[in-house]
């Protein structure tokens, strides 16, 4: 499986594909991590279908548990990574 590695969100139709793709590289299925966020499966399918609606706090909760962590820099920020995958997932 490819491992993700750094992206820049810009939009927030961007997430929902980042999270399934973090969630999988966890090797978390929709009920383990759903029940980890103390949500139901449901929910957690229609946060990745249309993330747009999660507040920060639930995002940073889903972000903790699956090892990932959320970096604010000014656009344009030259450490981005050495091989240049910055990923479009915009926010």
């Amino acid at each position: 499986m490819r491992k993700l590695n750094h992206y820049a969100v810009r939009t927030p139709e961007q997430l929902p594909a980042l999270i399934k793709g973090f969630r999988k590289q966890a090797g978390l299925t929709q009920g383990q991590l759903a029940e980890r966020l103390g949500i139901t499966q449901q929910t957690l399918s229609a946060l990745e279908r249309n993330a747009d609606r999660v507040s920060v706090d639930r995002l940073l909760q889903l972000l903790g548990i699956l090892g990932v962590e959320m970096v604010l820099q000014p656009r344009g920020h030259p450490s981005g990574p050495a091989d240049g995958t910055v990923g479009d997932a915009g926010w």
